[in-house]
């Protein structure tokens, strides 16, 4: 995780320990939270306005510190498949060893406060920007417009999510849940490079292929 000290640092790894506990953010109490970090409750008061604004601290947090290591794999990347095996790696394993941070971000995206959701909301469309424009200016699939690209960097985004607590908690599938979305993220660029072939293109391709 990033470099965090003092009272934030308490905090922050007092809600991610609190929240493993099958709650989520906004069902913290600050009393509970102060308790929980060895924090008088006035302490938190110094950092935050309220639990939604420190809410708002831990999802960022979080999100940062994923959003760089992912960035700089992509930029090494030689080719969409490389692209695609060393990030989803490299989440996964994020995944792994930052599972509480992990469960905030699952259980906010469908959590009872709206500022939280859209925040992560956000993040994840900010994320699915950056896996675009990253793509797109390496070059790493030709062929497709960049619209294409934002829409399946999107849907890519919000899978891995998805398959998050299945990657954490079922360690027997680990692998097979790896393949299943390196597979996902290469079948949505190929079939989109496909539906952008005409008809003959299409058909000059199929006669092309091994019987």
């Amino acid at each position: 995780m990033s470099v965090l000290t003092g009272g934030k640092l308490k905090l922050v790894q007092a809600a991610l320990r609190l929240i493993t506990q099958s709650r989520s953010l906004t069902s913290l109490g600050l009393r509970e939270l102060a308790r929980e970090a060895g924090l008088n409750p006035n302490t938190f008061y110094r950092h935050f306005r309220n639990l939604d604004e420190f809410g708002l601290f831990v999802l960022g947090y979080i999100a940062e510190d994923m959003k760089k290591g992912v960035r700089e794999l992509r930029r090494m990347a030689e080719s969409s498949d490389q692209a695609a095996h060393e990030t989803v790696a490299f989440v996964y394993g994020y995944f792994l060893a930052n599972p509480a941070a992990t469960t905030v971000a699952v259980r906010e995206l469908h959590g009872p406060s709206p500022l939280l959701r859209r925040a992560l909301e956000g993040q994840l469309t900010a994320s699915a920007r950056e896996m675009a424009e990253d793509i797109i200016e390496r070059g790493l699939v030709p062929g497709l417009d960049s619209a294409t690209i934002h829409e399946i960097s999107g849907m890519t985004i919000r899978y891995i999510l998805f398959r998050a607590m299945d990657y954490i908690e079922k360690p027997q599938q680990r692998q097979q849940i790896q393949q299943e979305t390196e597979r996902f993220i290469n079948w949505q660029f190929r079939g989109a490079l496909v539906d952008s072939l005409s008809p003959e293109q299409i058909q000059a391709l199929a006669s092309r292929s091994p019987a």
